[in-house]
């Protein structure tokens, strides 16, 4: 605490805390705290506008400090204000973790894991991994961020979540279990050359940063002419759905492909002949084993049958 007054703050926050069994007052300054703006932070908590202002004037009222002055663009946090915002951030990571090991002393298997994943992951290969998971522990539930890799390094180092899904390695302090490596392959439902892609049409897609780096290199690496993209979509199963089509190749994970009939495909190597493949990384901190739910999930995907 840096004086007197601050002493003061928290403690009348922390009474507020105590005496309330309804989080939503700290939720409304956390939110508020990232948004900025009133609009939007009604709309995250699905509130009105109205109600979220009188609950901050009652705030405001009980800690009788100045919390936002509200300007063109949305509001600004006093000194107090802010002050309260991170200490309302710190309560609901508190709460959460208490609830996390009231979970984890009971005897039955129940709980909520926060779980972050790549959009290739949770397109292609998590519903399947969830199904066969839930079938066994029931009463294990779910909430799923998907973003993407870079988000996800950049979730767990902040611990916002117990595992992860990636699909490239950025790095940090968390653990990385590779569950399958595959190739990454030019795929046409024409036959083709490999001198002939710089003049066929290509279908592009939002990647990943590093993945497209690969993909880049690999083109420097055999032609002096640009790709002639005729598509840019918007993710990697839209591709998929152009390139059955027959309405051009695209540069995809292989395993996409196994179920389409009269496909074309072509892994592609570096000069060494050996092949560029995408890997899919399981992330967590070793200190998530001592959640229960998290180590069964854990030992469960990492038996899975990628």
């Amino acid at each position: 605490m840096k004086n007197i007054k601050d002493i003061v703050v928290f403690h009348r926050f922390w009474k507020m805390v105590v005496r309330s069994l309804d989080n939503r007052d700290w939720q409304i300054l956390a939110v508020l705290y990232k948004e900025k703006n009133i609009t939007k932070t009604a709309q995250t908590l699905f509130i009105s506008q109205p109600a979220l202002t009188v609950r901050l004037h009652q705030m405001e009222d009980y800690f009788d400090v100045t919390i936002v002055n509200r300007n063109r663009k949305g509001v600004s946090f006093t000194t107090e204000g802010a002050y309260l915002a991170h200490s309302a951030t710190k309560m609901l990571e508190r709460i959460h973790e208490i609830k996390e090991q009231v979970s984890n002393l009971g005897t039955n298997m129940k709980g909520v894991l926060r779980i972050g994943a790549s959009g290739y992951f949770t397109m292609f290969t998590m519903p399947r991994v969830l199904k066969q998971f839930k079938a066994l522990y029931p009463d294990i539930d779910f909430d799923v961020v998907t973003t993407w890799s870079r988000e996800i390094f950049r979730l767990m180092n902040h611990q916002d979540i117990h595992i992860g899904f990636a699909s490239s390695d950025y790095g940090g302090s968390s653990e990385r279990y590779i569950l399958y490596e595959e190739p990454i392959c030019i795929a046409s439902m024409q036959q083709f050359r490999l001198q002939d892609i710089p003049s066929m049409p290509r279908i592009d897609y939002d990647t990943d940063l590093l993945i497209k780096m690969q993909i880049d290199k690999w083109w420097r690496t055999y032609f002096t002419k640009p790709p002639w993209i005729t598509m840019r979509v918007d993710k990697l199963a839209t591709c998929l759905e152009m390139i059955k089509a027959n309405l051009g190749y695209g540069i995809v994970p292989y395993r996409i492909l196994r179920d389409i009939d009269g496909i074309h495909v072509y892994n592609l190597q570096d000069k060494s002949g050996h092949g560029i493949l995408r890997t899919t990384y399981l992330l967590y901190h070793p200190e998530v084993m001592n959640l229960r739910i998290a180590s069964i999930f854990l030992d469960f995907v990492k038996q899975f049958p990628f």
